[in-house]
């Protein structure tokens, strides 16, 4: 059963966040500057909410908030869904579906620990596929 640590030992650990009393207009900045498409919003170590390029759609933009005086804390989505390194890619699968979410913070005792992303996800079950395929071809077309 292949799971999240999985996905983590290729990417790595890394996590760009952001606390809950930065600007909204500084999430963005921080977000298009890294090539990224959400933030972990934390107090200390604690992972407190996700802020993501729908909710800036959806709760600034569209609510017409100004980004330079609206908190992220305001506009965050809340409780944030986690995972744990031990968690399978289907559970994951399943959860990012059923919630409809794109990014989800992998946390430990220790608290965050990695983000998977549904482009990691389908990275992965591509490299995956692409690897069975070839043992396949190899197998079918290389007999003698």
């Amino acid at each position: 059963m292949l799971t999240v640590h999985a996905i983590l030992a290729k990417k790595g650990n890394e996590v760009v966040s952001i606390g809950a009393d930065d600007t909204t207009l500084e999430a963005a900045r921080r977000m298009n500057e890294r090539g990224i498409g959400g933030l972990v919003v934390t107090e200390g170590d604690r992972v407190i909410g996700i802020f993501t390029e729908r909710d800036i759609l959806r709760r600034v933009v569209a609510a017409r908030r100004d980004p330079a005086t609206t908190r992220v804390r305001e506009v965050m989505t809340t409780p944030v869904a986690c995972c744990r390194t031990e968690t399978s890619l289907a559970e994951i699968r399943g959860v990012m579906t059923a919630k409809r979410i794109r990014h989800l913070p992998v946390v430990d005792e220790k608290g965050l620990c990695g983000i998977v992303t549904i482009g990691d996800l389908t990275a992965h079950e591509v490299t995956e596929h692409e690897t069975t395929i070839e043992f396949l071809n190899s197998y079918i077309f290389d007999r003698r």
